[in-house]
């Protein structure tokens, strides 16, 4: 009887213990959703997955693609490092981790990047976004047009540091994604992922990644934690001429997520072959920030005609011409040899002689094909004969043509040129009028048209986009 009693008062206090409990114990401690993934970073292939295209919070793997922008903004000209970024109100009040940043203070762009990369900064990441793009939220559109592009399908950004927030979610998969593009896209900057320590302008900032120091060969990328999402990591190591990427989501603690890490890094480097054929990832066209954006502040850089311009050597080898560019190369002698015979006669025609209206070409006459890359090496050297300099006058704003277009970056003037003839050619009806200039940066040359007027250049970038040519515009400044 006595114990029949007992029953509902043990039974009570059970569940207001298991209440209590679930009330003190914190929630960093209770187990985010687990997931994790495993490529060999030189061919892509995935050696390990798990729960890999669940949709979860990635926490401060956010900055990856903060970075990542940056990066590419700094490439294309949209801001340089040693721009003197203001820092709002929000970015100083964003929550910790931070550089403790103060509104108003301006501090370089390097620096900023710096401290997102090694100390995983809010207050920092917040003001590279709005450097960049005006505003957070327009940067953080950027982000996921950016994400989509580069294969990150299940990917949705709303700020860019990763704090936790409704619909701001990716997987284990999408950050394996992005942090292979971030070494092979940008290596010149990845070093940075692999500091300890470095100067952020206001003081020394250093690394939460653990594992640079506990796992050899461990040379990035980012780690991440919020009680949402667990303790999350991407981490890159090297062993030879091998190169993994793991990543994990829902860490329980930073020292069972690093365990993992270096669990799932060991077994990548038993199961990838030692030697691979290197298949990079390809690079998405470069959009900048999207038109109608609130970008503020936002400048597109023109860059200024030179005052002469001297054409390239022929390339050395074989000059002949193969039996399918006959049809070209007999068009283009036939076309001077008309416009030199025009000139003779112009030049002995008498002043007083009634002038002849051209008769129109017809419509009818189609180009042999100028999208061989023979044809255009062919025509380049034509165009070399001459060792004399050309003046290449500066380009008329009159009409408002004072747009252009890039097409891309090369390795050499020659390439940068040839690309253009190429493009100029296979693009008569868009491009006629243009100006063909290459513009010597420090890590290659850019292959400009330039004298465009706003929309010609609009039209020919979509027209070159659609056919996979990387196409963005350059305005008057």
């Amino acid at each position: 009887m006595k114990d029949r009693q007992w029953k509902p008062a043990r039974l009570g206090l059970l569940v207001f213990a298991l209440i209590w409990i679930l009330a003190i114990v914190p929630l960093s401690a209770r187990a985010a959703p687990y997931a994790a993934m495993v490529i060999d970073a030189r061919s892509g292939e995935v050696l390990h997955s798990r729960n890999a295209d669940q949709r979860l919070h990635p926490a401060s793997l956010t900055k990856m693609m903060t970075l990542y922008i940056a990066f590419e903004a700094v490439e294309h000209g949209e801001i340089d490092l040693d721009t003197m970024v203001r820092i709002s109100k929000k970015a100083a009040a964003e929550p910790p981790s931070k550089l403790g940043l103060v509104a108003g203070q301006r501090i370089k762009l390097r620096h900023l990047i710096r401290a997102a990369a090694i100390k995983s900064a809010n207050d920092a990441a917040t003001a590279i976004g709005e450097a960049i793009s005006g505003s957070e939220a327009a940067f953080a559109r950027r982000m996921t047009r950016t994400a989509k592009e580069l294969g990150m399908t299940r990917t949705t950004f709303k700020n860019a540091h990763g704090l936790t927030e409704s619909g701001h979610l990716s997987t284990a998969r999408d950050m394996t994604t992005l942090g292979r593009h971030l070494f092979y896209d940008y290596p010149e900057y990845y070093n940075l992922f692999s500091r300890q320590q470095a100067d952020a302008g206001v003081r020394t900032v250093s690394s939460h990644n653990r594992l640079l120091s506990s796992y050899r060969g461990a040379d990035g990328i980012k780690t991440g934690y919020t009680r949402a999402a667990g303790f999350n990591l991407v981490a890159s190591a090297q062993r030879g001429d091998e190169r993994i990427i793991a990543t994990v989501f829902g860490g329980r603690s930073s020292a069972t997520r690093n365990a993992k890490v270096a669990e799932l890094l060991d077994l990548g480097f038993q199961r990838a072959p030692s030697r691979v054929a290197v298949r990079k990832p390809q690079r998405p066209a470069y959009a900048g920030n999207t038109p109608g954006s609130d970008a503020a502040g936002k400048t597109i850089r023109l860059a200024t005609a030179v005052s002469k311009s001297l054409r390239p050597r022929v390339r050395p080898g074989d000059t002949s011409n193969p039996p399918v560019l006959l049809a070209l190369k007999d068009d283009i002698n036939s076309a001077l040899a008309e416009v030199k015979t025009a000139a003779k006669a112009s030049e002995d025609t008498p002043e007083d002689t009634p002038a002849v209206t051209p008769k129109m070409r017809p419509e009818d006459v189609v180009l042999a094909s100028a999208g061989n890359d023979a044809a255009v090496e062919d025509t380049l050297a034509r165009d070399s004969a001459s060792n004399e300099p050309e003046v290449v006058t500066r380009v008329s704003t009159s009409g408002g043509r004072h747009w252009g277009i890039n097409i891309g970056r090369f390795p050499s003037r020659y390439a940068a040129e040839r690309q253009l003839l190429k493009i100029a050619l296979t693009e008569m009806s868009t491009l006629d009028g243009s100006l063909r200039k290459v513009v010597n940066r420090k890590n290659g040359y850019d292959a400009n048209f330039l004298g465009l007027s706003r929309d010609s250049a609009d039209l020919a970038c979509r027209r070159l986009q659609a056919r996979q040519v990387t196409c963005f515009m350059i305005g008057p400044g």
